[in-house]
């Protein structure tokens, strides 16, 4: 029998993982960072988003607040020029004419500036303070990190 004369074989190098682990390391610390960052940059979107909604809104109240003002304002003159009717004659005169317009006109300023002002308070009473997709982003990282460590 022939001897048999043994293979020459190649075996890949061997790679350990303690030499590769400062650079592992280095690029999960860079890794979160850079995760951080894109954190950070969604949270300030969401609230420059919620205070964009709340200036707009706050806008319309505060119109709707003027336009009651205005209502308010006619009123009391329509109020003045009633009164002042009250002590003249009974027949209707001008100045009573006048008053009676102011109040209607008064009545519908209030009305309109009422109806602006609560329909906003309940559009600014939906919107949430909290921003919800930041939130959920920062859940999903905690879990992979949890899953990964």
């Amino acid at each position: 029998m022939a001897a048999i004369a043994p293979r020459a074989t190649t075996t890949p190098p061997v790679t350990r993982t303690e030499d590769n682990l400062p650079t592992l390391v280095s690029r999960l610390g860079d890794d979160v960072m850079q995760l951080f960052d894109t954190k950070m940059s969604l949270l300030k979107v969401e609230i420059k988003e919620e205070a964009n909604a709340y200036a707009r809104n706050g806008a319309m109240i505060a119109i709707g607040g003027v336009i009651a003002a205005i209502g308010f304002a006619l009123l009391n003159v329509a109020l003045a020029f009633g009164i002042s009717v009250l002590f003249a004659d009974t027949t209707l005169s001008q100045p009573a004419r006048y008053a009676l317009g102011f109040v209607s006109a008064g009545a519908l300023y209030l009305v309109i500036g009422a109806i602006m002002i609560s329909v906003m308070k309940s559009r600014l009473a939906k919107q949430h303070l909290v921003p919800d997709r930041t939130i959920q982003e920062l859940r999903k990282d905690k879990q992979w990190l949890k899953n990964e460590l």
